[in-house]
């Protein structure tokens, strides 16, 4: 089934509701726990507040061409999501090369570029010319994966967490409310190595765009405030190594730079 024909023939996407302040309905006020869970907050652009991430949803092969390398075909697959742990979180400053470590059991260390939506309202089964109403605002991510655990589990059709949603494994900028930025639905977003350009497209390029994202999660899970949601990578993804700089871009917002060490 064409993808875009699949997303249009759903009935969920036809009926909901935008919740503005929904609060997960398992919350507990003034339990008492036997030791503290850090909160993985966020800075927020031009605020002294701080965005808390409850959960890191992230698109699978959301471009064409990236959908191609990985040896599916773009024209027949619905969307598919994955999460990794908030504690997945690295948050990057502006103007600053960050250390990130190479993580353990992986010899094949890959980058993928990615535009972030913040969420700051939930619901269920929203509706696509609703969805943006739930972005808060957006940044610049790095899903970074382990590639060849990701490709091991994947043959032996085991899930593959293992390579996608480990520690510090989503690299971020602050987020950008979207009142300054204005939603993103084009414009260039690149990445390179060592100066060298690796990744270079144009967010219009998604086969789902967030909108579209934020709806299709809708369907499957209650949306909250705090949701981050990485729209998926272009085409060209590739490997890194320790002393490698990665540099990631997208237009209308500070570049992300990290240093593999």
């Amino acid at each position: 089934m064409d993808r875009r024909h699949f997303f249009q023939s759903s009935a969920l996407v036809t009926t909901g509701a935008v919740v503005g302040c929904a609060t997960p309905s398992t919350a507990q006020q003034g339990v008492k726990t036997p030791f503290a869970v850090p909160t993985v907050t966020i800075p927020i652009v031009g605020s002294s507040e701080q965005f808390p991430v409850r959960r890191v949803y992230c698109i699978g092969r959301n471009y064409a061409a990236h959908a191609r390398e990985m040896g599916s075909d773009p024209t027949r697959e619905p969307p598919f999501f994955f999460q990794k742990p908030t504690d997945a979180v690295q948050y990057v400053p502006q103007g600053t090369v960050a250390d990130h470590r190479y993580p353990t059991l992986t010899k094949n260390y890959h980058y993928e570029a990615e535009l972030v939506a913040a969420l700051g309202k939930g619901g269920r089964s929203i509706p696509v010319e609703k969805a943006l109403d739930l972005v808060y605002g957006y940044t610049l991510g790095l899903d970074m994966t382990r590639r060849d655990l990701q490709r091991a589990m994947g043959e032996e059709k085991k899930p593959w967490e293992i390579g996608k949603s480990f520690d510090q494994s989503a690299p971020i900028g602050a987020i950008h409310p979207v009142g300054q930025t204005g939603h993103f639905t084009k414009g260039a977003i690149w990445l390179k190595v060592n100066g060298a350009i690796k990744q270079n497209a144009n967010l219009n390029q998604m086969i789902w765009s967030v909108a579209e994202q934020i709806s299709k999660l809708s369907e499957a899970f209650e949306l909250f405030p705090g949701d981050i949601i990485y729209s998926g990578t272009p085409e060209n993804v590739g490997p890194v190594v320790r002393g490698d700089t990665i540099e990631m871009h997208i237009d209308g917002l500070p570049n992300l730079s990290v240093k593999i060490v």
